[in-house]
């Protein structure tokens, strides 16, 4: 079994999103690290390949991005990952999610995947929907939320999270399965993994070697464009009720919910 793990470089999380005002595009400068739910679905692929259920080759990271995003590769390889590909091009600027799909869908046609794993959902544009698409240009079955993988005669039993409760299902490969933070705990690289890291195989490709057609990517052929935003608004300062009679506190505790109507 060949297992491809899609993961993303997105900005530190303590880091407030805003818009850029030119671009109209999340900005993204400042600090980034490695898509935190796409760790999960690394945790995944390595648990797969050391359970002995199945025999797994290895297990490729992808991502897309600008020339930065080696360095969520690099974090994805130092978790266990055996190589990385990143497809990288000016062209890709600015794809919206319909866009990413399709070609990260071309990178990974030529991968030739029997699983492909991804977080079901990035820290940054939080869509839930990228493994959707991939499965869809790769005519796949597609699984999502999913918090539990075994292995059984060839398939994969998965329990994923409903509003009602979980469901389990049993998927033949290929499959596209996207994976909730719940499913493990994420190990953390040691020091020997991050170094070695550096000397395992990266693949960079363009958009003309992955096949992919200009007219089909970037800011300009999106389908989805933002054409207005705003700041949300400032968070009301809190108050702070000192406990010297724990009466009057209860009494102020109570009437403050009920200004709000918060009381049932």
């Amino acid at each position: 079994m060949k297992i491809c793990v899609l993961v993303k470089e997105v900005p530190d999380a303590a880091v407030e999103k805003r818009i850029d005002p030119g671009s109209k595009r999340l900005d993204r400068s400042g600090e980034k690290n490695l898509n935190p739910f796409d760790t999960h679905a690394i945790e995944a692929a390595m648990q797969l390949k050391e359970g002995g259920a199945v025999e797994v080759e290895e297990v490729v990271a992808v991502t897309m991005g600008p020339e930065s995003a080696f360095r969520a590769l690099h974090k994805a390889v130092s978790l266990g990952a055996d190589r990385s590909v990143h497809l990288t091009d000016e062209s890709l600027a600015g794809s919206d999610v319909a866009a990413t799909g399709y070609a990260l869908s071309k990178v990974l046609e030529a991968e030739g995947p029997d699983l492909v794993l991804l977080g079901q959902q990035s820290d940054d544009g939080e869509c839930y929907t990228i493994g959707a698409v991939v499965a869809d240009h790769l005519q796949m079955p597609s699984l999502t939320q999913v918090i539990k993988i075994d292995v059984e005669d060839g398939k994969l039993r998965c329990e994923r999270q409903a509003e009602y409760g979980y469901d389990t299902v049993l998927v033949e490969l290929p499959a596209v399965i996207s994976v909730g933070d719940a499913i493990n705990e994420p190990r953390y690289p040691s020091l020997k993994a991050i170094m070695g890291a550096k000397k395992k195989p990266l693949q960079t490709r363009t958009a003309r070697q992955a096949g992919i057609e200009p007219d089909r990517v970037g800011y300009d052929n999106a389908r989805a464009l933002c054409t207005q935003f705003a700041a949300p608004p400032a968070k009301e300062a809190g108050r702070i009720i000192e406990d010297e009679d724990t009466n009057e506190t209860v009494e102020q505790i109570v009437a403050w919910l009920d200004e709000r109507k918060l009381l049932a």
